[in-house]
């Protein structure tokens, strides 16, 4: 595999597998102490690194070792996160373990001050990118929940955004994941260790991570990506450990929002 010339003395010698884990178009060489992310050029591969370095001692992420840009696309060499996967089957297996520890990576996520913060997803923002990603044609319609659109649902990506920009919730402004979902956050019992895959990170309503949270957690208890249904699971769970009620209504909108993603 070409890769720039930078990453390649970085990793001279050093053998690697690939990560199917997750959904984005993105290419993940694991190495044995290094992540080398592969993706298009844009602007979440730029949050990303920039992210990446802003967050520096403030959370848990990936230490940036080099960001290249070659023709199309962006490479970024990253430290590996410790821990486990929040969709590993330790957590999987105990849904109080893993509803502690999604609720202290919100918490700590929340904690952060986005005084200084460099990247704005804002849902003015967030629009006007899902705007543009419909004139590309680019919504990929074989992942949305199969209730979205149809007879039951929307016409299509244009009528569910108007339906988003009619919409629009008051946003209780923090720091954000923006994919707050199982498999981008790593723990050790109930303490976040890892947060990865940080191209939509940055100022936003909260309520968008909580909305990815709880669909991504009643997904993989639900045997969505595994085949196998876990045991025990109860949403509330969730809102009980953050202490708060769901507000559904905004549940609703960032899921929908999501669609166009």
């Amino acid at each position: 595999m070409w890769l720039p010339e930078k990453i390649q003395k970085l990793t001279a010698g050093e053998t690697y597998q690939a990560d199917n884990i997750g959904m984005s178009d993105s290419s993940v060489l694991l190495f044995r102490d290094k992540v080398l992310k592969i993706q298009p050029c844009g602007r979440e591969a730029e949050t990303e690194y920039r992210m990446m370095l802003w967050l520096r001692g403030k959370l848990p992420v990936p230490q940036a070792f080099a960001y290249e840009i070659s023709g199309q696309k962006s490479y970024l060499l990253m430290s590996r996160c410790s821990g486990r996967m929040a969709c590993d089957e330790t957590y999987m297996r105990d849904p109080e373990l893993l509803v502690k520890l999604l609720a202290n990576g919100l918490k700590r996520l929340w904690s952060v001050s986005v005084a200084d913060c460099p990247a704005d997803w804002r849902l003015e923002k967030k629009l006007e990118q899902a705007r543009e990603i419909i004139e590309r044609g680019l919504v990929d319609m074989d992942n949305v929940e199969p209730e979205t659109f149809g007879e039951k649902g929307f016409r299509d990506p244009e009528a569910l955004l108007q339906w988003l920009y009619d919409h629009r919730p008051k946003e209780e402004l923090v720091l954000s994941h923006g994919d707050y979902c199982l498999p981008n956050l790593f723990g050790e019992g109930t303490e976040p260790v890892g947060y990865i895959d940080l191209g939509k990170t940055g100022v936003a309503d909260k309520w968008c991570d909580i909305a990815l949270c709880y669909r991504s957690l009643l997904h993989n208890a639900g045997g969505k990506y595994c085949g196998a249904a876990y045991e025990g699971f109860d949403g509330q769970l969730l809102f009980k450990e953050l202490g708060i009620e769901p507000d559904w209504g905004k549940i609703r909108y960032y899921t929908l929002l999501d669609e166009l993603f």
